[in-house]
């Protein structure tokens, strides 16, 4: 594919958690919000350090079964209150999205978050995809990442890593939230970058990587 080929067909993938936008100061108050309404004891330090899977798989941990799908109802409930103004975007995350328009591509939100509050997280930081997908994990990622014809996925964990690889997608990563960059590579993803600072230098040279 020629490098305006590329461009003009150009759709980029980006996870949220922990790549667009550092979530943890925010999930951390509504977990502390969560546990002294329902009286259970969770460490939301420690539920901060392992984002990335959807929201019941961390509650397995500190719930019964029966009683997940309530309190998560009720965590999605008491999210916008609690998480949504604490949570910054990312290093570089404004830049990343506007440098795929930039280069005449599409760029879309691809998460296992609840796809609402993952609106009201990019609308309050004013960072603005071409599509916001949600509730989708791992694998099952690459589902919306073929449905857009996205041909580069950018994350921050395995399961992400994992996404791009359904997909048949470029896995481009930043270590910036709970998975190393050697886990990264392990794993097996295409480009590991610092932080999304670095993503604009390396979107242009991926656009240009045909040009005679």
């Amino acid at each position: 594919m020629t490098s305006n080929a590329r461009a003009q067909n150009l759709t980029v993938g980006f996870d949220l958690d922990m790549t667009l936008i550092d979530s943890r100061p925010g999930i951390k108050a509504c977990f502390e919000a969560l546990a002294a309404e329902t009286g259970v004891a969770i460490d939301a330090g420690l539920v901060v350090t392992r984002l990335g899977p959807p929201l019941e798989q961390e509650l397995a941990h500190w719930f019964p079964a029966d009683e997940i799908p309530a309190v998560a109802g009720r965590y999605r409930e008491m999210y916008p209150t609690y998480a949504i103004t604490p949570s910054p975007a990312m290093p570089g995350a404004r830049e990343a999205v506007a440098a795929v328009r930039a280069a005449g591509g599409r760029a879309i939100v691809v998460t296992a978050k609840h796809e609402p509050s993952a609106k009201l997280h990019l609308d309050h930081l004013g960072i603005e995809p071409d599509a916001v997908i949600g509730w989708l994990w791992a694998e099952a990622k690459g589902e919306a990442l073929k449905e857009y014809g996205a041909s580069v996925y950018v994350g921050d964990h395995l399961g992400d890593v994992r996404g791009a690889r359904t997909a048949g997608a470029l896995s481009v990563v930043v270590p910036t939230g709970p998975c190393s960059a050697d886990e990264l590579r392990a794993e097996g993803a295409d480009v590991v970058l610092g932080d999304l600072t670095g993503f604009p230098a390396w979107l242009a040279s991926y656009c240009a990587a045909d040009r005679a």
